[in-house]
């Protein structure tokens, strides 16, 4: 079972806190057993939560030993975390353990170390800040998430939730994902928010946009070999319109879109079917095995033999 550690720091916000504990609780195998084990660990025997005063049943020791570990936001980011925090979080990163801040959680993860040199986000209002007293972090305020592989960061309040879904989407597939984010009433991914993904493997349509039919043909068409030209025609506008609209209304290309979209569905194959990846390449539009296996590589991070025995 996959045991993740959730650090109480004092100040934290209580949203941020519950969020991974109640999506990580609920999360279930396909044969019923509990895909998590929770601890939640705080640096001091209490820890001023605002409204309330917290007792956890873990000290910093809960940490070792983690699969994953992560740190909630607190109503004082700039504040100093203190040595054993750090320390603690440093040996679990040199341990290989993932660790992933929600919100303004960022900043005693930046003040790690852990995230020089990488991308990283935080709520939007904190990301000047962020990136003032972190010169060396590459902050991107516009996004829901940050996956940097072991290090992960999330913007404010509900881009914890997504940032659960795409750990359990990482650690049991999508269905498992998908049924943790009914429980949570949330799409398993969603448009717009703080922004699109960084990296992401899902095309959402935008529901009542003026594009949702022709994401809706798009979907339908997959293994068609589309040029931007056919798309335009399509939808009965120019190129430069239809990038245009694509830009406003879904963060990226239509190309773009359509090959997130392909990539999407032959994650759905590869784990639904026995299908030979080169049958899935070609059933989601790719010309080639070749190009199939170099693109779902480039989206996930793995290659598609590798994603079957991981979430099949």
């Amino acid at each position: 079972m996959h045991t993740v550690a959730v650090l109480a720091l004092d100040r934290v916000i209580p949203f941020d806190l519950s969020t991974p504990i109640e999506v990580f609780t609920r999360t279930r195998l396909p044969d019923g057993r509990p895909g998590y084990q929770i601890r939640v660990c705080a640096e001091k025997p209490e820890i001023d939560a605002g409204a309330f005063t917290l007792r956890a049943p873990w000290g910093l020791e809960g940490l070792k030993g983690a699969d994953t570990i992560i740190v909630p936001g607190t109503d004082a980011p700039a504040d100093p975390i203190a040595p054993a925090v750090r320390d603690a979080l440093r040996a679990a990163a040199e341990d290989g353990t993932r660790i992933a801040s929600i919100c303004s959680g960022t900043f005693p993860l930046a003040a790690t170390g852990l995230l020089d040199g990488l991308k990283a986000t935080t709520h939007w209002i904190a990301a000047d800040l962020l990136a003032a007293a972190y010169p060396d972090i590459k902050v991107d305020p516009d996004v829901l998430y940050v996956d940097n592989g072991q290090i992960l960061t999330s913007a404010g309040a509900a881009a914890g939730l997504d940032l659960c879904l795409h750990m359990i989407r990482k650690d049991y597939g999508s269905a498992v994902a998908a049924d943790a984010a009914r429980l949570s009433v949330m799409p398993l991914e969603r448009e717009g928010g703080q922004a699109q993904f960084i990296v992401r493997d899902c095309a959402p349509t935008p529901q009542g946009s003026v594009l949702e039919p022709l994401l809706i043909w798009l979907q339908d068409n997959l293994g068609a070999d589309l040029t931007l030209a056919d798309i335009a025609a399509h939808a009965g506008t120019s190129t430069r319109t239809l990038i245009r609209r694509f830009r406003e209304q879904t963060g990226t290309t239509p190309l773009q879109w359509l090959q997130r979209a392909r990539i999407r569905q032959a994650q759905h194959l590869l784990e639904t079917t026995r299908h030979s990846v080169e049958r899935i390449g070609t059933q989601v539009g790719f010309g080639s095995p070749t190009a199939f296996r170099d693109r779902f590589k480039r989206t996930t991070g793995v290659s598609p033999h590798t994603y079957r025995r991981t979430f099949s």
